[in-house]
Formats: structure tokens, sequence, C-alpha cells
């Protein structure tokens, strides 16, 4: 028999563990050199293990949901081995559960259930004495029925999801659902991105002092020069023109002007960055990420296009690296795409500026004392006011609108 161990791959600097996910084989099964075989959650990205030998997956140590640490062991290939004609059933890979509910007290015959929990009782057709009460006197709560049923420590006839609520209109997780008539409920614990993301919002909102500046730019220039070019740039490129490059240059156009947008705070230092890496906020199935442009002062249109699109299939299929997620000068969340008119953006830690980009709609605007109607986008910047006095915040704005409003000045960066 010769064994080949699997482990965790090495973690950057600022993530000390990670989540398990799913086991992809149980053990018994056969394994090919470098297929995937568990992907693992950190508080940035998802990593993915694939095995390092070929063979039969002979042990699994660390099941799924545990935490783990970088070069940690979490299971062992059998190079020599073959594949059992019905797998084993892989109780190592088990997820998780839950504290099974304590079973029921049996010596607590007058243990009473609390209204509340004597109707969740009988919505899920809970039998008297079926669960342990740990309220004063024994008394069986709410809190305690939720817990039984969650934690499989009862046996109930109804099922889970009340008859008439689609299964669709509950998050598609493995924690159970519960029943409580017409209204249920599903508790799921954050993802590590999730809680990241948390944290990292409130640590903005706790050390910055925040505040936000708005105009609003007519997009026509910019929606007929793009009309104008999309055919011919589409064939010379490969890829299609969007708005988000328009919106790139204009803000390095900004922050040019004004480098104090670009900058960071250090203690009681601002550091001043000599390069522009912008960072794009992008929607992901598990969480909002934000992946950066490097040196987006030296892209053309095409190549920032190209990298925000490969960007938007990374953070589909949870690919993203952590080199692509670390750094940053200024960030731009374009909440328009989901039909947003109007937001405050948070500023990302350790940036000090936001721009935030709403949906383009046809307006009634007055121009020479005539009433027209053009298609605009509020735009709103988020900055912190401990380094960024409003004169900058304001005007570096309205250079943004300025180069929009003439997308000529970017060619000649006036």
């Amino acid at each position: 028999m010769a064994i080949v161990e699997v482990k965790v791959p090495q973690l950057s600097e600022s993530v000390a563990e990670a989540t398990m996910l799913q086991w992809k084989k149980k053990p018994g099964e056969a394994v090919a050199a470098d297929e995937i075989l568990i992907e693992i959650e950190t508080d940035k990205v998802v990593l993915e293990v694939p095995a390092p030998a070929a063979g039969v997956l002979s042990e699994i140590i660390v099941a799924d949901g545990g935490t783990v640490t970088a070069e940690q062991l979490i299971a062992k290939i059998d190079t020599e081995g073959k594949a059992a004609a019905t797998a084993a059933p892989a109780a190592a890979a088990a997820p998780v559960a839950a504290p099974a509910a304590a079973a029921p007290a049996a010596a607590n015959k007058a243990g009473v259930a609390m209204p509340a929990a004597a109707k969740l009782m009988a919505d899920n057709n809970l039998a008297a004495g079926s669960v342990a009460g740990t309220g004063k006197d024994g008394r069986v709560t709410k809190g305690d029925v939720l817990s039984a049923v969650a934690g499989g420590g009862v046996q109930s006839t109804a099922a889970v999801i009340p008859t008439g609520v689609p299964t669709k209109a509950l998050p598609q997780v493995s924690a159970p659902a519960v029943n409580l008539g017409d209204r249920p409920e599903q508790r799921v614990p954050m993802t590590r991105l999730r809680a990241r993301v948390a944290e990292r919002l409130l640590q903005s909102q706790s050390t910055n002092a925040i505040l936000t500046t708005f105009n609003e730019i007519n997009m026509a220039p910019v929606m007929d020069m793009r009309k104008r070019m999309q055919e011919r740039f589409e064939k010379e490129h490969g890829v299609k023109l969007g708005f988000m490059s328009f919106f790139v240059k204009a803000a390095v156009h900004a922050l040019k002007k004004f480098p104090v947008l670009n900058a960071s705070v250090d203690g009681n230092d601002i550091v001043y960055h000599g390069y522009f890496d912008i960072g794009i906020a992008v929607g992901s199935p598990r969480g909002l990420v934000v992946p950066i442009l490097r040196n987006a002062d030296q892209m053309s249109f095409a190549d920032i296009e190209k990298k925000i699109a490969e960007f938007g299939v990374k953070a589909r299929d949870g690919k993203l690296g952590i080199e692509e997620m670390t750094g940053g000068t200024f960030s731009i969340s374009n909440g328009g795409t989901f039909g947003s008119m109007m937001s405050t953006p948070i500023i990302n830690p350790p940036q000090s500026a936001i721009l935030g980009v709403h949906a383009t709609k046809d307006r009634a605007m007055v121009e020479n004392g005539q009433v027209v109607v053009r298609p605009m986008n509020y735009f709103a910047m988020s900055y912190d006011h401990r380094i960024i006095d409003g004169r900058e915040a304001v005007l570096g704005l309205v250079a943004m609108k300025e180069a929009l409003e003439d997308p000529a000045r970017l060619l000649f960066d006036i």
C-alpha cells in the first residue's frame, strides 16, 4: 500500500483558517490525479484541492464544515488501492450536524410546554413529552422545540415545509427549515466570505468619517460614442464595449487631478499612491468581492472590458485568487446593473473613497431655458472626511462628470 497525503493548500498571510465545504468523493471511490476533491472557503476566496495522485480515497480525516489551517492533513489516497464495487459510507465525510437535541426528559413527567412551544409542537405533530425542557422547572420553551426539530432529536410526521409553500421560497442550503405553519423560517450560518464582508463594512463605518457627495451625469455623449463604436470595437477586440470602461477611465482622470482621492490613511500618515489600482465591486453567489484592476491608468478600453469580464466569470465560479482581491486604491460599485437609482456606497478599507454608479434613466432636464429629455445617471462618491475635504470630493466628482459628458477629455487628458 502506497499512501499519499492530501493537505490544505497554502493560505495567504492574512488568512489563518478556512472552512471545508463538501467532499466530492467518498472513501473507497477512485480518484484521478488533479481531480478536485473538495473546495475550501477562506474569508476571501474559495480554493480547490486537487488529488495529488491517482488511486483510491482511503480516508477522510476532516469532514465537511470542518475548520482547517494551511498544510493540515485532510485525507489520504491509496495509490495502489482498487475502488470498491459500492463505495463505503462516508461516515467521516458526513456534514457537521447541529448538536442533537437533548433526549426526552423521561424523569420530568411534569414538564409543561409554554404556550408558544405548545403551538409549535402541534404544528410539527410532536407528542407531549417528546421534547426536553430547559426552562424554569423543566418547562419546554419555543427554543427547545426549534432545537429539537432542527437537530432531529424527535420524530415528526409533518413535512418540514408546509403544504402549499414552494420549496424554492427557502434558500437551497443544508440547514433544516422549521415548520411554523404559514411562516417558515430557516437558520443558516454565515459563510466565511459573508462574515468577512460584514466585518469589513462595520470596520469601515466605525473607523472612517464617511460623507457622500452626489452629482448627475448626462450619459448621452457616452451612449452615442458607444453606439457608434460598438460593432467595430467588438470585431477588433473580441469583447463588447460596456460602460464600466468609461467609468474607470473617468475615475482615473479625476484621481490624477485630485491625488488625495487615491490616498489612504496609515496611523497619522497619509499615503499618496503613485499608481491607480481600481477595485470593481462584483456580486457573487457567495457574497460581495472586489477584484482589482492593476495600473488601470495604463489599460486600454479593451483591456479593462476583458479584465472585468474575466472577473465576472471567476466570481461566479468562485475562482478569484487572493492576489486578485488584495490592495486597491479606489473602488467603483455599479448598482445600476441591478436597477439601483440612488445609494451611498461604503468605503472599502484602507481606501479613502468609492464611486457609486446607478441606473441611467430618461429625465426631463432644463438646458438653455428649454425642457429636454436626457439619459441621466446619479453618481455618488463616498469619501473619508478625515483626509478628504468637501472641495476635493466635489471637484473630483465634477471632473468625472465633465469627462463623461465630453469623452474627448479622456483622450487629451484635460
